[in-house]
């Protein structure tokens, strides 16, 4: 039984979210002794939000919401004023989310509350994280800050502008649909740059591979090869660090496969999770048998982000789109297979986008698909087994070449499960 009047349920539910906004951001500034406001002022400030922006719908009066936003930023001067021969300037935070959270309130009763309690939680969360975010931009270099402003380039200048149609033999290119692949590969790409340079070589080859496998597999397993190859303490340590990368090289390319193919995420986890296991349990056995090492140098990533980077990517993908029309077109589906072998043996993220392109066209069968997928990344491994042979020799290969077999082979089991 409800006790609710039915006009009063939308209002009283308007005003229960917005109650939680300014409790869950307010939670946050409480914990600060630095804060000019706590839990019972954000929580009053987000209704009083909702509040006028009920009065200015039901009055006609839209004016009345800046009113309230004078009023609040009246209160919150002559509260500085106040002070300010008590205490040292404490920042302008508090009272940015403050306002933030006037907003939010407003926001709520005009039909948006999902994306309030969003930016809600996205305020709290770059409250509370202040000493992390000061640290990482302390320690970003300006070659660390052009990079996110290309990526803002690529992503939000050049992406939106693109047609959206399919072009050239075999419509076989979307500029659109291309120039997204080249954002999300160097959005991935990016993140892990960003943490290679943020976290650097102290913490190890875990995080190393791990990042170093976000930014670039590839420049991983060339770098530490060379490092094994002139420094022969740390070759177990470098085969690790390759392990690792190689093993969250399948990680993204499931996460791409995800949001770029949803019909395809259940057969590729299979396969991935077959050649993820048997690579994960020889990083650990590789593990238990090190002691600690000094610092390992960082892998010699590029910029992920810079136009060139991003356009010699966007080619290689539309070249090696046009290549597995054309011959799918003449030689069905051994020839998709056909590149998928030979593109996947540089750069696998081509090729498995071209795949997930194809298979969501309805130009490739559900099961080609997935074996496409599996046999860029085959080709892949067995360039960078190469890699490892050239540069480091025996040395290295004894320790990494067995996890690297152990992925291939996974993977292998994996194709033949699904």
């Amino acid at each position: 039984m409800t006790f609710v009047v039915p006009e009063l349920a939308a209002p009283v539910e308007a005003f229960a979210t917005t109650l939680g906004i300014g409790l869950l951001i307010g939670m946050e500034r409480e914990r600060r002794p630095d804060s000019a406001a706590g839990l019972r002022t954000f929580s009053l400030v987000a209704m009083l939000g909702c509040l006028f922006a009920m009065l200015g719908e039901k009055s006609a009066s839209p004016w009345l919401l800046a009113v309230g936003l004078v009023v609040i930023a009246a209160a919150m001067v002559a509260s500085n004023f106040s002070t300010q021969q008590e205490e040292q300037y404490r920042g302008f935070t508090s009272e940015a989310a403050i306002i933030i959270t006037y907003g939010l309130g407003a926001a709520v009763w005009m039909g948006y509350a999902t994306l309030a309690v969003m930016l809600a939680i996205t305020t709290t969360v770059l409250l509370y994280f202040k000493a992390e975010l000061k640290q990482f931009s302390e320690k970003t270099t300006p070659k660390d800050l052009n990079s996110i402003l290309q990526f803002a380039v690529l992503s939000l200048v050049i992406l939106p502008i693109l047609p959206n149609e399919d072009f050239g033999p075999y419509d076989a290119i979307n500029p659109r649909q291309v120039w997204w692949m080249v954002v999300l590969i160097s959005g991935l790409a990016l993140a892990g740059y960003l943490a290679l340079r943020v976290i650097g070589a102290r913490h190890g080859a875990a995080l190393l591979g791990i990042f170093g496998g976000l930014a670039s597999s590839t420049a991983t397993t060339m770098m530490f090869s060379r490092h094994a190859a002139e420094h022969g303490h740390l070759v177990r340590m470098s085969a690790i660090v390759i392990l690792i990368a190689n093993v969250m090289v399948m990680i993204r390319l499931g996460v791409i496969a995800g949001l770029v193919a949803p019909g395809l995420i259940g057969p590729i986890a299979i396969v991935f999770a077959c050649g993820i296991v048997p690579g994960v349990a020889m990083a650990l056995y590789g593990w238990k048998v090190l002691s600690a090492a000094g610092d390992l140098p960082l892998p010699d990533v590029k910029n992920p982000t810079e136009l060139k980077t991003a356009v010699s990517f966007g080619l290689l993908y539309a070249l090696v789109l046009l290549a597995a029309a054309w011959l799918q077109d003449i030689a069905g589906n051994s020839g998709l297979f056909i590149v998928a072998l030979v593109s996947g043996l540089t750069d696998a993220d081509a090729s498995v986008l071209t795949t997930l392109r194809m298979f969501n066209l309805e130009r490739v069968l559900h099961a080609d698909a997935v074996i496409a997928v599996t046999l860029a990344l085959l080709a892949n491994l067995i360039f960078k087994i190469g890699l490892v042979l050239s540069i480091a020799g025996s040395s290295l290969a004894r320790h990494a070449l067995p996890g690297l077999f152990a992925i291939g082979a996974g993977l292998g089991i994996g194709l033949l499960l699904v």
